[in-house]
């Protein structure tokens, strides 16, 4: 693979808080090498902001290695960029070329309040899984691993399921900021497997309630969440939570 290096031009959200106005700065970026992720190409751009004297830009990042799901930008209108299937830290420079004008804004949703620049408060998510997110479990010593006897496709759906990195794009990519395919992943990760069924109920109910309350939209079933996922999480989590919910509505006792 060829290795080049490119200019570009930043156009960067800054914002200092959830309450100040926020605005677009722009920064050129010289010499960024295409073998450069996202996030280091950011580091280059802030120590020479700081080395002039200047507020760098802060952003959301951990792991770099797409397991974490710290990273959050709006990239040329994207959520992660334009690499399905990809974070932000996977992102590197080569999808890119010479002379390209970035644009890079933060997650666009009510229910991520910007704390600043392109760092979004996500504890909604959080919440929701505090709501119902778990098992019940006994603490002792580990079971033995085929103890409880799980069919192999209901255990490759659950891990597919379970692969959510709770980034938050499904939100910054839907037009209505659902969170129904995280929501959805949370709960059929649990549900389809023998250790979730004590909860299975309650959790569908609380989960979903946390939701509303922390001001979500409504899914349309758009698909765009699925589409901007960076695991590629599958719209059929959604059809099952909405089953699972039902049910519940119609079967749970307090």
């Amino acid at each position: 693979m060829e290795h080049y290096n490119m200019n570009l031009t930043l156009k960067v959200w800054r914002q200092k808080n959830k309450d100040a106005q926020g605005h677009f700065e722009t920064y050129p970026v010289p010499g960024i090498s295409s073998e450069m992720s996202f996030l280091e190409m950011f580091d280059v751009l802030n120590e020479r902001l700081i080395n002039e004297g200047k507020e760098p830009i802060a952003f959301d990042h951990d792991c770099r290695e797409g397991i974490c799901g710290a990273c959050s930008m709006h990239i040329n209108g994207r959520a992660h960029g334009p690499w399905s299937g990809t974070t932000t830290c996977q992102l590197h420079m080569r999808a890119f070329k010479d002379g390209d004008t970035v644009t890079v804004e933060p997650w666009r949703a009510g229910s991520f309040p910007v704390v600043k620049d392109l760092t979004v408060d996500r504890g909604a998510f959080d919440r929701i899984i505090a709501a119902g997110g778990y098992v019940s479990v006994n603490t002792g010593n580990a079971q033995d691993a085929n103890n409880i006897l799980v069919p192999k496709d209901k255990a490759d759906q659950a891990f597919a399921a379970a692969a959510c990195i709770g980034c938050g794009a499904c939100v910054a990519a839907c037009k209505n900021s659902s969170a129904m395919l995280f929501v959805s992943a949370k709960v059929s990760q649990l549900a389809l497997l023998p250790q979730g069924h004590p909860e299975q109920k309650s959790r569908a109910l609380n989960m979903i309630a946390q939701m509303d309350a922390e001001g979500f939209g409504s899914c349309t079933n758009t698909g765009a969440c699925e589409a901007e996922c960076p695991k590629e999480i599958s719209l059929t989590n959604i059809a099952r939570l909405n089953r699972e919910y039902i049910a519940a509505g119609f079967t749970y006792e307090k």
